[in-house]
């Protein structure tokens, strides 16, 4: 496709015809919490345990996160918005409760799960970087919660 032929708002809308969960990235730099909302997540691999997280070039939390060489991927419920909202918003993070378990990531209240990891590595794409997480914990949370689910640009 020539790039004077493409149009980004098109394709962006297009790519919002695919439902995802909505997580944020987090890391704890000195006992502060710091981190991200992403929709760029998947499960990478079973056999060893990888996870992709996809952040923005532009974010300045994850350079902050990269550093700490762990990170936490923290998967919201439906009644959390509010947090996704203010973890969107660059160099933004909630003020809210959270653990730590192996790593030392943050752990967010009310998460419905989460997947602690080590940085395994990073791949230039584009205007993201994509991020492979080797994982070293995991737990569901809240069970009997529905997940927040992000769609056509909203929240569904």
């Amino acid at each position: 496709m020539d790039e004077t032929d493409f149009d980004s708002r098109a394709y962006r809308d297009t790519m919002g015809q695919f439902c995802t969960g909505v997580a944020i990235v987090t890391g704890n730099d000195g006992g502060d919490l710091v981190g991200f909302a992403a929709q760029s997540f998947v499960s990478l691999s079973l056999e060893p345990p990888l996870i992709a997280v996809c952040p923005a070039k532009t974010s300045t939390s994850w350079p902050r996160i990269r550093s700490l060489g762990c990170f936490a991927v923290n998967m919201l419920a439906a009644d959390q918005q509010a947090i996704s909202d203010v973890f969107a918003q660059a160099g933004q993070a909630a003020e809210m409760g959270w653990t730590t378990q192996a790593t030392g990531a943050p752990i967010l209240d009310g998460a419905l799960a989460y997947v602690e990891c080590a940085v395994d590595a990073e791949h230039d794409a584009g205007d993201h970087t994509i991020v492979v997480g080797s994982v070293q914990g995991f737990e569901i949370l809240r069970p009997e919660a529905r997940p927040l689910l992000y769609f056509r640009g909203e929240y569904v």
